[in-house]
């Protein structure tokens, strides 16, 4: 499958160690800056029940959900808390000319 590379956000806009929501054709991401400064991208939607990671909690390389505290690793996707047990897909990103841009997948 092929990557569309989109634009998300300037790189200054994500603090190390935190999450933002990104909307992209009709679909919701979350775009992570982890604590050695790389940029990561997964589903936006908890697999458990469909709430938005980005008002989620990011420690290290992990996220937690904020309505039953399910964790993922974002740079797997893989699940690494109950109530979570299927995988998040992650999203191929990069830092380029001060941006971050995430390849999503193309429809």
């Amino acid at each position: 499958m092929s990557s569309n590379w989109v634009e998300v956000c300037a790189a200054e806009e994500i603090d190390e160690e935190d999450v933002v929501r990104f909307d992209h054709e009709g679909r919701t991401f979350a775009v992570y800056r982890s604590p050695d400064d790389e940029y990561f991208a997964t589903d936006g939607l908890c697999t458990h029940e469909q709430i938005h990671l980005a008002d989620g909690l990011v420690m290290g390389d992990i996220i937690e959900c904020p309505k039953h505290n399910g964790r993922f690793n974002y740079k797997t996707g893989q699940a690494r808390g109950a109530p979570s047990a299927s995988t998040s897909r992650p999203i191929r990103s990069r830092w380029r000319r001060g941006a971050c841009s995430s390849g999503f997948p193309r429809r």
